[in-house]
């Protein structure tokens, strides 16, 4: 169960495009999806397309009449299962690939090696649908990682798509579920198998595979820096593992436009210190590092598509365990820019890691600094499972954000980060509290403290509390969603040009 063990993550082997539209069902296949747009007359609409006297059959038995906003599952003779589904053809990305990816789960369920998927309509829905199901197809057919003895499930070996002449996008949309692909591989692995140490060995292997640069700023550099609210947070587990890694994506040349910088937090296990979790809220927290995963897979399809701009990406690599040696409650410790911080909580390690993490990243001065994280559970009350919220020190970066989530189905809702906030971080004795143990707004009060150390660059803050949502989310079936991958990478073409 190592990931750089895996480095073809998508699972097809072979598309195949053709310009006519599906007339017969097709010879060998016994998985089929057809799409149809929810516009128009039932049964007018489906008119040609074969098999349908299978589904009236089936809505005969059934006592319906038509084909709704729900997919339909028809076995047809000898034995092919053929999933019917509507799509309005105006309707928002989330609202497509959910519909698209609950037509595709049945089908994928029985371990297809082989898959047809075809589309009816007018040329642009047939173009777009398609391209909107093979992302779908690609990120729900990877076998995700198990320990189990068991065999393992298949994999699709052959996805054909019918309908459209030419999918232009569908390099960027398998290099888009590689990548999400990656972050969910990332997150779901035991804290046994991913400490600190072996992480880096991931991210180091994945750097010999994709040509990045590597620097690995370990505790005793970070002492000597004086990043003291990472060392903090690290100096409390063993072995002494913990690092910030600096990983560089340069794809400009010359004509450098952008210079951008991801950071990640990286918490490969949170018992909450101290200030210790209870097992219900303990469980789970192997996938605190999530935020570290998902700019790992924002990297990899960036260099997958040769983007033409520099990425910097910034990991915040730790654990945050309970020992004799473990930062206290009520202790003041100095951040890497110089800000002293007073302890109050230590399971509010997150923003501490990231503090330094951020002085690092803005000291290169990049054109802007996007930050991920799985960091408060106010943010999960504010929202559930189905969005992620985001702040920034730039209104025009909010805008942006949230026409990012429109486009890519990974939605996200913006937050204040208005200044009437802040006196609750006043402390007595140093230049900032951590947080408050009231926790009231905390997703606000972290955004607000990780401001402090940004140095004024234009910088958004993502909080990942859509990172896990039961029976999937938009495209992702699995409980892992990877969101933040497809938003980031649209994030990065809606980012201004450099200078």
């Amino acid at each position: 169960m190592k990931v750089s063990d895996r480095p073809e993550l998508a699972t097809t082997r072979l598309i195949k495009t053709v310009m006519a539209e599906l007339s017969e069902l097709p010879k060998g296949v016994q998985h089929l999806c057809l799409i149809l747009p929810e516009e128009g007359d039932w049964p007018e609409v489906g008119h040609g397309v074969p098999g349908l006297e299978a589904l009236q059959a089936n809505f005969a038995r059934r006592r319906n009449t038509t084909l709704g906003d729900t997919p339909v599952l028809v076995e047809m003779p000898g034995g092919i299962l053929v999933s019917w589904v509507r799509v309005p053809a105006e309707g928002e990305t989330f609202a497509v690939h959910t519909r698209l990816r609950d037509a595709l789960k049945p089908l994928l369920a029985e371990q297809a090696e082989r898959l047809h998927v075809a589309a009816y309509g007018p040329a642009a829905f047939r173009a777009r649908m398609l391209a909107a199901a093979a992302y779908c197809v690609w990120l729900n057919a990877t076998p995700l990682p198990t320990l189990k003895t068991k065999p393992q499930p298949k994999a699709l070996i052959k996805l054909t798509l019918q309908g459209a002449a030419a999918l232009p996008d569908l390099p960027r949309l398998r290099a888009l579920a590689e990548a999400n692909t990656l972050t969910r591989l990332l997150t779901l692995m035991p804290p046994n198998l991913l400490t600190p140490g072996r992480y880096r060995k991931e991210v180091a292997s994945l750097v010999r595979q994709q040509g990045w640069q590597m620097t690995t700023y370990g505790l005793e550099k970070l002492r000597t820096l004086g990043a003291g609210a990472f060392v903090a947070v690290a100096q409390g587990s063993q072995p002494a593992d913990a690092a910030i890694v600096k990983l560089v994506y340069d794809g400009a040349g010359k004509g450098r436009r952008r210079d951008i910088a991801l950071v990640g937090k990286g918490i490969c296990f949170d018992t909450g210190g101290h200030n210790l979790k209870p097992a219900r809220y303990m469980s789970g927290m192997h996938e605190d590092m999530n935020g570290s995963a998902v700019v790992l897979g924002i990297l990899l399809a960036a260099t997958r598509l040769k983007l033409p701009l520099r990425l910097t990406v910034w990991l915040a690599v730790a654990e945050n365990h309970l020992s004799p040696e473990a930062y206290t409650q009520n202790a003041v410790v100095t951040a890497l820019n110089g800000t002293t911080i007073e302890v109050v909580h230590t399971d509010a390690e997150g923003r501490m890691v990231l503090a330094d993490t951020l002085t690092l990243a803005a000291r290169a001065k990049p054109d802007a600094i996007l930050d991920f994280a799985t960091l408060t559970g106010s943010m999960h009350t504010a929202l559930g499972t189905r969005y992620s919220g985001v702040l920034s020190n730039r209104p025009a970066l909010l805008a942006e954000a949230v026409a990012a989530g429109v486009a890519t189905g990974e939605r996200v809702c913006t937050f204040p980060l208005a200044a009437d906030y802040a006196p609750a971080l006043d402390s007595e004795i140093a230049d900032v509290k951590q947080c408050t143990l009231e926790g009231e707004a905390d997703h606000i009060l972290a955004a607000l403290f990780l401001k402090r150390f940004v140095d004024d660059r234009p910088w958004l803050h993502m909080d990942l509390s859509a990172s896990r949502c039961k029976d999937g989310l938009g495209a992702v079936a699995s409980e892992v969603t990877g969101f933040g991958v497809a938003w980031g990478l649209e994030m990065l073409a809606r980012l201004p040009p450099h200078g």
